[in-house]
């Protein structure tokens, strides 16, 4: 079972990637990338209130989370710091499709995803 990806838990580390990273957009989530950080890979996670109350909001974060720790885990290349919002979409949609979702926004930013089944 891979092990999850180091977190980023300061607001001025989720501003960093925001004004200096890229964008990638999907129905089930947006991911921000900050490539070139010469430290692991680190992941936030973030859903804003106007997604639901606080249960719908901790419901798509576990999903996240869960996501990037099938995708990335371990193996996930160094020099990034990605920070996956939730949307509206993400505590309905199949997790098939959140894996998908998270597996493209991935490939448009540049993060090398390891092949694994998941």
């Amino acid at each position: 079972m891979p092990a999850r990806p180091p977190r980023l838990k300061l607001r001025r580390e989720f501003k960093l990637v925001a004004a200096r990273g890229q964008r990638a957009a999907r129905p089930g989530l947006v991911l921000q990338v900050l490539k070139d950080t010469g430290a692991p890979l680190r992941v936030g996670f973030t859903v804003t209130k106007k997604v639901g109350n606080a249960v719908i909001r901790n419901r798509c974060k576990r999903r996240l989370r869960e996501a990037a720790r099938l995708l990335l885990g371990q193996d996930a290349p160094p020099g990034f710091d990605l920070v996956m919002i939730g949307r509206d979409g993400t505590a309905k949609r199949e997790f098939r499709q959140l894996l998908g979702d998270l597996r493209g926004a991935l490939k448009q930013g540049g993060v090398a995803v390891p092949d694994r089944e998941a």
